[in-house]
């Protein structure tokens, strides 16, 4: 399956969805809500909110409950992320573990956003933020 093509407007879009499933994060501990939105290849958005617990270990962070959301449902290739993390008075982001699982189903040249808003949003890709993807090619 083909990634679709990923226009400034769309990608302003998967923020904004992001930024509409922070509102939705469990997060009592760190009062930092962070959500997250995924454009799959077949065009559909899976969005996912950072979910805490009172063991910090067995937290999961808004992209993985985003892509876990995706692959629930079948998506397992993505063609842009965003993030949204509206607390923070600086761009915030993925973490590593995220940066992982997003390789696992996505190329290098997926599109990734964040921040807290949308006028300053960091643009880059899966490959700039995760570059030395880890056995990616036994998957192929």
């Amino acid at each position: 399956m083909e990634k679709i093509i990923v226009t400034e407007e769309k990608l302003h879009e998967l923020f904004e969805a992001a930024m509409q499933a922070s509102k939705l994060s469990y997060s009592p501990y760190s009062k930092f809500p962070v959500g997250a939105a995924i454009l799959t290849c077949d065009g559909r958005v899976f969005t996912g909110c950072n979910i805490e617990n009172r063991s910090f270990g067995l937290t999961n962070c808004a992209e993985r409950t985003a892509m876990f959301n995706a692959v629930t449902e079948g998506a397992t290739r993505i063609s842009a992320v965003a993030i949204a993390t509206p607390k923070s008075d600086y761009p915030v982001g993925p973490c590593g573990a995220c940066r992982q699982v997003l390789t696992e189903f996505g190329d290098g040249d997926v599109p990734v956003v964040f921040g807290p808003k949308i006028e300053n949003l960091v643009r880059t890709t899966l490959a700039e933020l995760y570059p030395y993807d880890s056995l990616h090619e036994l998957a192929d």
